[in-house]
């Protein structure tokens, strides 16, 4: 399934916004677009909701038939136990998350352990934790944890521009991981030479106009086959205006959904 999330409306949820996003906009506007997936992704704001309000936000995806899927950063064990009780009260079924978090760095015996520790009870309510791909954690290292702890709930976020920080070809990362894909994070991305013509600037492009090989990804991965989801996200640079970014934003949403779709 395709699916948008918080990142997909970065810009129009940030506090630069005239009126900011609330998540039932954002979710208003993913059945706009008609799709029928939102990852609430990095809003650490939810863990302040009352049960209340927790609810009232499952019942305004229920109202719009979208199906939720919830993501965070870290892998302490009451962190993943919290992530856990709200994606069983929101009917999520995958829960992102990293290695590492902003108080948090474990070494990956301790991020063993950890997860040992959280996973039985994922496993027992049919959640999956899908581990992200990203520059601080090679993806040699995160395959072998994943191996490790042999969880049937435990996988791998695929995002292969991700890894480039870390000098790995983005190839190496999808053939490497994708016996372990159990989410996808889709988004292209583009170097260009800046000012001077001294270094190079990654950015996010609209899919398929990058130097990813969405393709090659899909063959590798075959996430309709394996009953991945495919959530589209952006590297969109603020521009001149946060009117212009935002105008883009909705933009790039239109463009990267046609582009999957045609997929």
């Amino acid at each position: 399934m395709i699916g948008l999330g918080t990142y997909s409306f970065f810009w129009q949820f940030s506090s630069l916004a005239a009126e900011p996003l609330t998540l039932a906009d954002m979710l208003r506007r993913t059945r706009e677009l008609d799709v029928d997936l939102f990852q609430i992704c990095d809003y650490p704001q939810l863990l302040n909701y009352s049960t209340a309000e927790v609810r009232e936000l499952r019942g305004v995806a229920d109202d719009l038939g979208i199906q939720l899927e919830l993501g965070t950063r870290g892998v302490l064990s009451d962190h993943l136990t919290s992530y856990l009780s709200l994606a069983e009260t929101l009917g999520a079924t995958v829960v992102r998350s990293m290695i590492n978090a902003a108080d948090h760095t474990p070494s990956l015996a301790e991020a063993e352990s950890l997860l040992r520790t959280a996973l039985p009870a994922y496993e027992g309510a049919g959640v999956t934790l899908a581990l992200e791909t990203y520059e601080q954690i090679s993806s040699r290292d995160l395959v072998s944890l994943v191996e490790a702890v042999a969880s049937p709930r435990l996988g791998i976020c695929l995002d292969p521009a991700n890894s480039v920080a870390a000098l790995e070809n983005p190839i190496d990362v999808i053939d490497r991981c994708a016996p372990y894909v159990a989410n996808i994070h889709s988004k292209d991305f583009a170097f260009t030479r800046r000012g001077g013509w001294v270094g190079f600037t990654l950015e996010g492009v609209p899919l398929g106009t990058g130097l990813l090989d969405y393709d090659y990804l899909l063959e590798k991965v075959r996430p309709e086959e394996r009953g991945i989801n495919q959530i589209i996200e952006h590297w969109l640079p603020l521009g001149e205006t946060i009117e212009d970014t935002i105008a883009l934003e909705n933009t790039w949403n239109t463009s990267n959904l046609h582009y999957l779709r045609s997929k």
